[in-house]
């Protein structure tokens, strides 16, 4: 079996999602959930565009040790100082450095001649020879760029120094025929390419995204990028876990396996739905809730009889337990702990005293608590926690069909000063929104406001997410509680704060009014 390197860019292109705001902490856990599902490589994101992406990915970079961590940056040196600044502590410091190639890029964005472009990206990679012992280089638009001069570009990095080729379609343009083609042209026409590693990086514009890294495997590339959940900009990335399980289940005809551990899949899918707020669909393949239901009355007959007759998945291969375990009022610490054991956290013996209270304050309203309750609450509680900022101390919402709704809210800000205020809306959330508006003494522009349930039945936990926008700065925001109207103001709540905390890393100054 050929074994295929996954690089995860969950971190840098999927946080390029609209509406996508994470903080340092956030990124460090799904750091170290993709390092527990082991993913070969982790973009930790592009320290040259702010102080606290740096910061986040030089945290990274110190934390994990079975991944190796890499870092964006521009073909300049700028970014490459950045990078290595920021990825100097890893265990196996790498650098993504890019290059548009495409005619239109080059007319257009870059405005450099053919010779410009290569001149730029040989002195690029052996300016990062200095620092970095693996460098990946990307044509970016690769598969709209003329093939023997992208061979010609590949070429010269290679002889430069590179150790890694990534074909990128950055615009989601191409079919599965074409970009093999591509992969294979390359292979055919390039000295030196035997001695590197060719990687595919494909966007779903079209709908394509996997089907074209599968192509490229079957062509010679022996690295797929892409994201969990498929998430990025505009319509995503590549989906790392359809990959992983395509190659799972199809080794017979691909004779190429990942490294992942596959168990792992729906809990890191979780998890960065959670932070990110990208709700998965349900007909998703391998982690959607549809994945493995089965409604139609042929379909369960055949499955009760044999699975295999319309699951070609085995839900456990992927991690969804098909006998979650029920905790209640009555369950102890010692069957809280050992839940949280079996479905693969790992704590400390405060976090679980903490998230013990937690669960019983639940319990309280909640009669049965199930996996996915003890899912949200680990996720709400390891990464909710924030110094110097706002927090609910109570709330109380007026309504009636005759009514006029209004909110009153106590709140406690950074500097531990209590302020009550009250407000009216044309909603209950409105109400709420105003009020807290007034608490925090600027004006906040809400932008998105989405709640789900985290399960089925009338006593689920509400989600919410929302995105606000202060000035020219934005953050989103979530919030999780029984109570929908609670949960709605936690959301708003954790975004204000999120600003703040951004702000704050960023050297950027917010209103007085927002910190007094």
């Amino acid at each position: 079996m050929r074994k295929i390197n996954l690089f995860d860019t969950t971190l840098r292109d999927g946080e390029q999602s609209p509406g996508v705001n994470l903080n340092v902490k956030e990124k460090l856990e799904i750091a170290k959930q993709l390092e527990r599902l082991g993913m070969d490589v982790i973009e930790a994101g592009f320290p040259a565009t702010s102080k606290g992406d740096l910061l986040a990915v030089q945290e990274i970079a110190k934390t994990v040790k079975n991944s190796s961590v890499t870092g964006l940056a521009r073909s300049v040196k700028g970014d490459i100082d950045a990078a290595w600044e920021a990825l100097k502590y890893a265990e196996e410091p790498r650098l993504h450095v890019f290059l548009a190639t495409s005619p239109i890029h080059r007319e257009f964005k870059l405005k450099k001649t053919k010779e410009q472009v290569i001149q730029t990206a040989v002195e690029s990679v052996k300016y990062a020879s200095q620092f970095f012992p693996i460098i990946q280089w990307s044509a970016e638009d690769a598969c709209r760029t003329e093939l023997p001069y992208l061979a010609e570009v590949v070429e010269n990095v290679i002889e430069a120094g590179a150790h890694v080729i990534n074909i990128p379609d950055t615009v989601g343009y191409i079919t599965p025929k074409e970009y093999g083609q591509i992969f294979s042209y390359l292979r055919e026409h390039v000295k030196g390419i035997e001695n590197i590693i060719l990687s595919a990086h494909c966007h779903d514009d079209l709908g394509m995204a996997v089907a074209n890294s599968l192509s490229a495997i079957e062509h010679g590339a022996g690295q797929i990028e892409g994201t969990v959940n498929g998430i990025g900009e505009r319509a995503g990335n590549a989906a790392l876990e359809e990959v992983a399980v395509a190659l799972h289940i199809r080794r017979d005809y691909y004779q190429a396996e990942t490294g992942l551990y596959l168990q792992e899949t729906k809990r890191t899918s979780e998890l960065i739905s959670n932070l990110t707020g990208m709700v998965v669909p349900g007909n998703k393949a391998v982690v959607g809730r549809n994945a493995f239901a089965h409604e139609s009355g042929i379909h369960q007959d055949g499955v009760l009889k044999e699975k295999t007759t319309y699951e070609i998945i085995s839900p456990e291969l992927v991690g969804v337990s098909t006998n979650s375990m029920v905790l209640g009022k009555h369950s102890g610490r010692h069957a809280f702990k050992n839940r949280l054991q079996e479905l693969g956290f790992e704590n400390s013996d405060d976090e679980v005293n903490k998230l013990f209270v937690a669960f019983k304050e639940l319990t309280e309203k909640k009669k049965e608590i199930s996996d996915e309750d003890l899912k949200a609450l680990l996720i709400e509680e390891k990464v909710s926690t924030q110094e110097s900022a706002f927090e609910l101390k109570a709330i109380q919402v007026q309504y009636g069909t005759s009514q006029i709704p209004t909110a009153t809210i106590t709140l406690i800000k950074p500097n531990k000063e209590m302020v009550q205020e009250a407000a009216t809306g044309a909603g209950s959330v409105e109400a709420i929104y105003n009020t807290l508006e007034r608490c925090v003494g600027q004006s906040i522009n809400l932008i998105d406001y989405r709640i789900q349930s985290n399960s089925g039945g009338r006593d689920a936990l509400a989600q919410v997410y929302v995105k606000i926008k202060v000035g020219e700065s934005e953050a989103s925001g979530r919030g999780m509680a029984q109570d929908v109207l609670e949960a709605s103001a936690k959301a708003y709540i954790n975004a204000v704060n999120r600003m703040l905390l951004l702000d704050k890393i960023n050297d950027v100054s917010l209103e007085p009014s927002l910190l007094n």
